[in-house]
């Protein structure tokens, strides 16, 4: 077996391994963060969860920093009782961002791991089986339930050569994402194998793994090697080293191969992590921000470098050089070095410990100019600016163009400013910084959840109708994402545990009208359905992008393909994800069509097809869908909280919708 199948092996629970077919995998460990795990917890407490069931539970404070009002600091006090109520490690706000913090601090080769964050398959880089999923998927598993998938495929990319100087891993994935776009990869988990691994520490792998998800795939997976096991040793945790490795003659369902002596910079174009060129490329347009950090470029040698290039210098006057460190840790090693003097004298701007500028919370770019970042993701509008222009680039790149003012090859800055690179020497150990991460209390001692007036309890929804006739409100393209649908950033994350508030901003980035009009057709028809191309709901796990919807009265989506996670929750919320039998059809759909759906839940419940009238143009189109027949009856009940809990109580009207 390969490294994949060997770890869906040993926690399968249900099903078989067969692509395309659901299984049922046992989890070891969750991950929370704050801008979905206040839902989560909520959730917990709706199923009346005494304590998690998992190995180790830990609820992370990354995302939601800013204190603009009392909203974000009121539900930190909430995450943290809620992790003392339900058994969970908590932590705190400026610690870090979830993903390098839990690979540093809990991660262990051959574990499974379910995060409410999309970029979970990060702890991949460890040799963990490691999965984003909603938050209602990971309650669930908090709760000793399986987490449900379907089967992925396994592409096995074997690395060779070593990565020239100024090529660094950020170009790796870049390389991927240039092969195979933001949807080559779905229903895939990708393995990286090969000599070409010699080359890439720990933390390397953890930008390509982190990533992964940007190429669509469910998970990426690495080896546990001798650099894993040097990683653990460097953080004290040696002892939780196990080696895994792919058998001798392992194949995979899809082959590919990089040679990483061949990489050259590259970069992600506005705005899309897809759209990858060469640096030389887009070379000599003027910037006006550059951003290092992020869990896509955690690791000390990510600021490390960039400090080593800005030694002796200073940041070009039109620009603006922002240092996102991703956690406390990282921070007091890279005190320990000249990077971190190097930085501050050059004019670099240091934030606080956590995602930030990542996930639009703070350090939006001005109007119509350019910003580099090493972050994840370039969707519209998710840095905070709504016409942002933002290029995913190396911190080599970045560094090189905070240097010139303008997208600079970092190889030209030989000939530029006669700079020599430096290689970084993966220290043995580091200092170590627990200082920050609160453990579960004992299961005796009891805490009452504290809410402040932002805290919403729940919604409840209602069953799925048996038909309707309901209106088209937005037709949307491909690779819509959700931060398209559901906006992030200060002003809206904020209102994450307040369902009723943050509704007023779904599809608002799309069409700022959306709110007003769902309301409108939820009183006259009963509802609404959204239309979109391929790999509809794309990018970040949150769920909101689901819950806000199905609050507004959502019935359905017609779409030509899904993103696994928005598909995901989709059903978890009890919105049913048709496709298009024939994907011709999408185009003679438009915004304001009335759709007739009869026998919906009948048509479901039998396997049938599911035809749609368009009443409009009197059209007919044939519909089909992939759910599994445990998703069926999810979708039937009106989601999988009705599914579990509540399936005797619920109203007969999915456009119902109270607080409970």
């Amino acid at each position: 077996m390969n490294v994949s199948q060997k770890l869906i092996s040993s926690h399968l629970l249900d099903g078989t391994m067969e692509p395309g077919q659901e299984i049922a995998l046992k989890i070891d460990q969750t991950l929370t963060q704050d801008a979905t795990g206040t839902m989560v917890m909520l959730e917990l407490e709706a199923m009346q969860l005494d304590r998690v069931k998992t190995e180790v539970s830990v609820q992370y404070v990354d995302h939601n920093l800013l204190q603009a009002d009392f909203r974000n600091a009121d539900d930190h006090i909430f995450l943290r009782t809620a992790a003392q109520r339900f058994g969970l490690w908590y932590s705190r706000a400026g610690n870090g961002v979830s993903h390098p913090v839990h690979m540093e601090r809990f991660g262990i080769p051959g574990k499974s791991l379910a995060g409410s964050d999309s970029h979970t398959p990060a702890a991949g880089s460890l040799g963990m089986l490691a999965l984003g999923a909603g938050g209602l998927d990971v309650a669930f598993a908090m709760a000793g339930e399986p987490l449900y998938l379907k089967m992925p495929t396994i592409l096995g990319v074997k690395l060779t050569g070593s990565l020239p100087d100024w090529v660094s891993a950020k170009d790796v994935v870049l390389e991927m994402l240039r092969r195979y776009d933001v949807k080559g990869c779905r229903g895939m988990i990708i393995e990286y194998y090969g000599p070409g691994l010699d080359d890439l520490s720990a933390m390397d792998r953890h930008v390509i793994a982190n990533m992964g998800t940007e190429l669509g795939a469910t998970t990426t997976v690495f080896p546990s090697d001798g650099e894993t096991r040097r990683f653990l040793r460097s953080q004290e945790r040696e002892g939780d080293w196990l080696e895994i490795l792919a058998d001798e003659g392992a194949s995979y369902d899809q082959e590919d191969a990089i040679d990483l002596s061949a990489l050259v910079p590259l970069i992600a174009r506005p705005s899309s992590p897809g759209d990858v060129v060469t640096v030389r490329e887009v070379e000599g347009l003027e910037i006006a921000q550059a951003v290092v950090g992020s869990s896509a470029n955690p690791g000390i040698r990510d600021f490390w470098i960039v400090g080593e290039i800005l030694d002796g210098k200073t940041v070009h006057p039109s620009v603006s050089l922002d240092i996102n460190p991703t956690s406390r840790q990282v921070i007091q090693n890279l005190i320990d070095t000249d990077s971190f003097f190097n930085l501050f004298r050059a004019g670099a701007r240091f934030h606080q410990a956590g995602c930030m500028g990542c996930i639009g919370m703070g350090q939006a770019p001005a109007t119509g100019k350019i910003s580099l970042r090493t972050v994840p993701r370039n969707f519209p509008g998710r840095s905070g600016t709504l016409d942002d222009q933002v290029y995913l680039c190396s911190p080599e790149t970045a560094a090189a163009s905070a240097l010139t003012g303008k997208i600079t090859d970092p190889r030209d800055l030989e000939t530029l400013y006669g700079f020599t690179y430096q290689r970084y020497q993966r220290p043995e150990k580091e200092i170590i910084n627990t200082e920050m991460l609160l453990p579960p209390l004992p299961p005796e001692e009891q805490v009452e959840l504290y809410k402040g007036p932002n805290i919403k309890t729940f919604p409840r929804f209602g069953k799925l109708p048996t038909g309707a006739e309901v209106p088209v409100l937005l037709k949307m393209g491909n690779n819509i994402s959700t931060d398209e649908i559901m906006k992030a950033g200060v002003k809206v994350l904020s209102l994450r545990s307040n369902i009723p508030e943050i509704s007023r901003w779904a599809f608002a980035v799309l069409d700022e009208t959306f709110y007003d009009r769902a309301l409108q057709a939820r009183e006259a028809y009963g509802g609404h359905v959204v239309v979109a191309a391929e790999n509809y709901a794309q990018g970040s796990s949150r769920e909101h992008a689901a819950i806000a919807p199905r609050y507004l009265g959502q019935i359905a989506v017609l779409a030509i393909s899904y993103a696994r996670l928005g598909w995901q929750n989709l059903v978890n919320f009890g919105i049913v994800p048709f496709e298009f039998v024939n994907p011709e059809d999408y185009a003679s759909i438009e915004a304001g069509d009335l759709i007739r759906l009869e026998h919906v839940a009948a048509n479901l419940e039998n396997n049938r097809p599911q035809m749609a009238q368009n009443v409009n143009k009197g059209l007919q189109y044939e519909l089909t869908h992939h759910l599994s027949d445990r998703q069926v009856n999810v979708v039937l009940a009106g989601g999988v909280i009705n599914y579990f809990r509540m399936p005797a109580e619920d109203p007969e009207t999915s456009g119902t919708t109270s607080e409970s």
